[in-house]
């Protein structure tokens, strides 16, 4: 029983660690990258203010971008409360990447349904 509580606490640990070294999106050749250089995306059904409209396997396949602990809004880029912590926002947009993008720098979900687009610098 301590075992699995000290393997709980240090996972948790872990798992802290990741979100609070965070960094916030930077500009990479004309669009917004997370910390890996992964695309940023924002979705034309999300309303300001308002919970995500991507739920279920949406947010599956289109991970919300999250801020870390120590991360802090600067310019057009704020954070709006997400499951788990705080998630950034371009414009009052929130931002997300695509699981289909595999390296950095790829951008297959650009236009993808006509609602999912780029943030660009």
């Amino acid at each position: 029983m301590k075992k699995r509580i000290l393997t709980t606490v240090a996972l948790s640990a872990a798992c802290v660690a990741t979100v609070a070294f965070a960094a916030p999106p930077k500009e990479s050749n004309g669009m917004y990258v997370d910390s890996s250089g992964m695309t940023l995306y924002t979705f034309g059904k999300d309303k300001a203010g308002s919970p995500s409209a991507c739920t279920d396997g949406c947010a599956e396949a289109w991970p919300a971008a999250m801020a870390g602990v120590s991360d802090q809004p600067s310019g057009k880029w704020t954070t709006v409360s997400a499951d788990g912590g705080k998630q950034w926002a371009y414009d009052g947009k929130r931002v997300y990447t695509f699981k289909k993008d595999t390296k950095a720098g790829d951008m297959n979900g650009d236009n993808f349904k006509d609602v999912w687009h780029v943030v660009k610098s």
